[in-house]
């Protein structure tokens, strides 16, 4: 019976015969932000389902895809879309592309998503870096017996967001006229959309943002010693700000209207790198 290392290595096997040389830096696409992995040129185009034990994505706004190719002056591995634990994927599966990446050799990892904005002084369509987050999934996706070929029991997430990425994303937004905020991204599993009542909860504890994913996948990358940079696109505003109801149509349509800034912010940054 094969362990949770040999699946991981599995994949990586695979991928080492797809790949020109090892990627300089991978990105991580949220819902409705897919279009960069369209801007990567001699880009060889793997599905989910072709890796050994990778698991599929089924969101709207996820194609479910990992894009291998040059973007920004660099070798990139660009997976467009990710599996999400309330898909019903354990936390180990639906970060087992990070686990992939880590594994092969990659430094670097920019992560994306699509989240609310708690903030009141944010509007829809701001870009947030992250600077750090709060894990309300109420699990870890290192929980169990901890494999020491992938990182330490107790690794250290005092700079879970690289302070080092973060100033090259500034930088960029400065030099390009681009309107970037920081803030605090609260992590729960969802699927459903948080009550007012839970976003004052929120921005009571300090969170700025909420989504449904990217805390898992920072904890497993700094796990493996991969540095973080996270983007967020605030594509709504959460329950209660407005006084309008949620729903996933207008996460796609905002991700949309931003997706000129939200590129050139990313390819940007990978050019500084």
């Amino acid at each position: 019976m094969s362990t949770y290392y040999d699946q991981v290595s599995d994949a990586c096997e695979f991928l080492r015969g797809k790949i020109v040389r090892l990627p300089d830096v991978a990105v991580v696409l949220g819902s409705g932000l897919g279009e960069l992995a369209g801007r990567v040129t001699n880009a060889r185009v793997v599905p989910y389902t072709d890796i050994p034990h990778w698991p599929p994505s089924g969101v709207i706004g996820h194609a479910g895809t990992l894009v291998l190719g040059d973007l920004g002056g660099k070798y990139v591995a660009v997976l467009s879309g990710r599996a999400h634990y309330y898909e019903g994927h354990e936390l180990g599966r639906s970060t087992f592309g990070i686990r992939v990446l880590g594994l092969l050799g990659v430094k670097t990892v920019i992560l994306t998503n699509a989240a609310g904005g708690i903030n009141t002084s944010f509007e829809s369509g701001a870009l947030m870096v992250i600077d750090d987050h709060i894990n309300l999934f109420g699990t870890n996706p290192l929980i169990g017996p901890n494999d020491e070929r992938f990182g330490p029991r107790f690794p250290d997430m005092t700079d879970a967001y690289s302070k080092r990425l973060r100033a090259l994303a500034d930088q960029v937004a400065a030099a390009r006229g681009i309107g970037l905020a920081h803030g605090i991204y609260a992590a729960l599993h969802g699927p459903s959309y948080e009550t007012p009542a839970e976003i004052r909860f929120l921005r009571t504890i300090g969170a700025d943002a909420v989504g449904m994913s990217t805390a898992p996948e920072t904890i497993v990358a700094r796990h493996m010693g991969v540095e973080v940079l996270a983007i967020s696109c605030i594509t709504n505003m959460a329950a209660g700000v407005l006084d309008q109801p949620l729903n996933h149509a207008e996460v796609m349509d905002t991700a949309a209207r931003v997706k000129d800034q939200f590129i050139s912010l990313i390819v940007g940054t990978i050019e500084m790198l």
